[in-house]
């Protein structure tokens, strides 16, 4: 009765697994009637070895428990994977975290401690936050805060460290901004106080069946990875799942453009779109290239970290030998970890092209990258990539489009053509919107190259009726 009992548990288990596996959306039908005769099979050689002789019948108890405790884990194994691809999936909003700082050295602990301070604020951007953030202040305190304004948040932060004001107000996204002009600025100062604003980001999806384009940001900061900040990685990638071509494209992060919906006819960097969030950098780009831009990911220099050891190091093909943070890389293929891969693809001062360069290294570690985790094999570690990244990547894709995908590829086990091109253009000193009206290194693209560029990208999204 007993040995019938856990054979009966073990038919259970089976049907509960094939439905976890049905409700994934990740294995191919085929797959999933294959699975589910096997089980089937095994149900029925240990149900009918129940009803041997006393040897076999306490071997098919043996055997049947064994298969039900890996049904257990293979059941919690893709429950597991499901959570993890709903969590890193699925983006909806953006956050903005204005911060309160003061001097290193200041004694205030709390904004209460600093509710006597001058405060001061930059009036050249980001307004509707800056007054969300008053509002938050003042109920905080219970009181108005002293107030002192600026034009932009340069000369915010030279009043702070000046001793004008003592406390300043401000996006924490505009610290790049202010490091470009002031150096070190963050060892000067401490944060006091932080409030999040959230903002939802509404994005039309064309579905993964079809043709799409995603943006990868690979943003400047390790902490939160919804919070807004410049992007120094953009890079695009150009999907046809019907003809298995993908079209890598990086974009310079000094591309001198304009930000749609932020800077009217003035001139940015594309690195300073980030600061408005993903959405700004997604239209920018969408503008530069004629395109429709579906999905996004952003990673951050931890998250990079994580999914090269996650993967188990990935095989690097490299233009040049050279060294950086004290990495020996070779001309030709090199297997790289996490740290070494980080290395690899911040570097620019070694080469002769700089920026270019590292945006053609940043796509060769991309590559490398796709090409293992399109690998059937790196399922069976899925859930555990996918565990160890999850608070490091957002992407708006959702769980049951990241599904789809993985059952396409199960379907048609082919490899992909992977092919790269990097935008170029001509170096120049000019005022940014986002930083008033001081001159930083910009690039005015080169015409030609972003439409032979939009040209490819065409021609990847063809798709033969």
């Amino acid at each position: 009765m007993v040995g019938k009992l856990i054979t009966a548990l073990q038919l259970i288990l089976s049907a509960v697994l094939c439905v976890i596996i049905w409700s994934s959306g990740m294995l191919p039908g085929i797959y999933l009637a294959l699975l589910g005769g096997v089980l089937f099979f095994l149900f029925s050689v240990t149900f009918f070895l129940q009803y041997m002789r006393n040897g076999m019948r306490y071997a098919g108890v043996v055997l049947s428990a064994l298969i039900s405790i890996l049904l257990i884990i293979g059941g919690l194994y893709f429950v597991k994977l499901q959570r993890a691809m709903e969590e890193v999936g699925g983006a909806t909003y953006k956050t903005d975290n204005m911060v309160v700082v003061v001097k290193a050295e200041d004694p205030a602990e709390s904004l209460i401690d600093a509710r006597n301070y001058r405060f001061g604020y930059q009036t050249g951007l980001d307004q509707k936050n800056n007054d969300l953030m008053l509002e938050d202040m003042e109920t905080t305190m219970n009181r108005k805060p002293k107030l002192i304004t600026y034009d932009n948040v340069t000369d915010l932060a030279d009043a702070l460290l000046s001793g004008e004001i003592e406390a300043a107000v401000y996006n924490e996204a505009f610290d790049g901004l202010i490091e470009e002009n002031i150096e070190d600025y963050q060892d000067h100062v401490k944060i006091l106080y932080q409030y999040g604003i959230k903002t939802e980001i509404r994005q039309e999806k064309a579905g993964v069946e079809e043709p799409f384009h995603v943006y990868i940001s690979g943003i400047d900061v390790a902490g939160d990875i919804t919070a807004n900040s410049r992007s120094d990685v953009n890079i695009i990638m150009t999907v046809n799942p019907k003809t298995k071509k993908i079209l890598l494209t990086t974009t310079p992060r000094d591309f001198y453009v304009t930000i749609p919906g932020v800077s009217g006819d003035q001139r940015d960097k594309l690195t300073h779109a980030g600061i408005y969030g993903v959405d700004a950098s997604v239209s920018t780009l969408e503008q530069l290239y004629g395109i429709d831009i579906s999905y996004y990911a952003r990673i951050n220099f931890t998250s990079l970290i994580r999914i090269v050891d996650a993967l188990g190091g990935v095989d690097v093909e490299s233009a040049y030998a050279f060294e950086a943070r004290g990495y020996q890389f070779q001309e030709g293929m090199n297997h790289l970890d996490g740290e070494a891969a980080l290395a690899f693809s911040r570097e620019r001062y070694s080469f002769k092209e700089g920026d270019n360069q590292r945006g053609k290294n940043q796509e060769a570690l991309l590559t490398a990258i796709l090409k293992k985790a399109m690998s059937p094999a790196i399922l069976k570690s899925a859930g555990q990539i996918l565990d160890q990244i999850s608070d490091c990547v957002e992407t708006n894709m959702t769980g049951d489009e990241m599904a789809e995908l993985i059952q396409m590829q199960l379907n048609d086990n082919t490899g992909w053509n992977i092919e790269s091109i990097a935008a170029a253009g001509t170096g120049d000193s000019r005022p940014c919107y986002s930083s008033g009206s001081q001159p930083l290194y910009v690039m005015w693209p080169d015409d030609a190259i972003v439409e032979d560029i939009s040209r490819k990208m065409a021609q990847v999204t063809e798709t033969a009726e």
